[in-house]
Formats: structure tokens, sequence, C-alpha cells
């Protein structure tokens, strides 16, 4: 591991600062430019570059119903695979169809690898 000065590290935290400050604003601009794009094509519009031609595409993710998955394996298999969306339950909680107490107390807090967070100074 490379072992930097304090000034090398502070000018290191300072480059990375700025990149991390440069993408996200791209990735902000790409997200509203994607939008637009998006609204455009929907609307029948189409666009093309002499590089690229913008396309809308259908995505799709695989998922496997509980029901099906438990009848075809069983409830050991399905409680094994099974994982709390946490967003839906917190939703849940919201419309009343949990109890938010007894939610937070099964709640367990699990530690993950550190994350870099930059702190503003001003």
């Amino acid at each position: 591991m490379t072992q930097l000065t304090p000034h090398e590290l502070n000018d290191v935290l300072d480059r990375y600062a700025m990149v991390r400050d440069t993408i996200q604003g791209l990735e902000s601009e790409r997200d509203e430019l994607g939008k637009l794009i998006k609204d455009a094509l929907q609307q029948g519009q189409t666009a093309q570059t002499p590089l690229y031609r913008a396309e809308l595409r259908g995505s799709r993710s695989l998922e496997y119903p509980a029901d099906r998955f438990r009848e075809a394996f069983g409830d050991a298999a399905t409680l094994e695979v099974a994982s709390i969306d946490r967003k839906k339950a917190d939703a849940l909680v919201k419309v009343g169809d949990l109890d938010g107490e007894v939610l937070s107390n099964l709640a367990i807090t699990k530690e993950r690898s550190p994350s870099l967070v930059l702190v503003p100074l001003t």
C-alpha cells in the first residue's frame, strides 16, 4: 500500500472531491437529457447523430412469484431465499397494515464495507 504524506493525502482528497462532483453533475445532466429524449421518442420523434441512433427498448427482469415457488419447492426453500423489501414494509406501516413498533424491534443493522463520505466544511 502506498504511504502518502499528509500534504499528498490532502491533494488526493481534493482531486477525489473534484472528480466526484464532476461525475455527479454529469450524471444529473445525463438523466435530464435522457428524460427529454425518451419523452420525444414516446411521442413518435426520432433522434440520430453520426454515431448514435436513439431507440426505446423494453427491459425485463426475471422474478419468481412466491406462491408458485412455494408450490414447487416447499416452505423451507421459500423461506431460505426470501427477503423483506424494506420500502414495502415501511409502506405497509404507513397504511396501518403492519405495526411499526413490532417492525422496528425486528430490524437488525448489518455492517457494510465503509463508504467514503465527504463532509462539506463550508
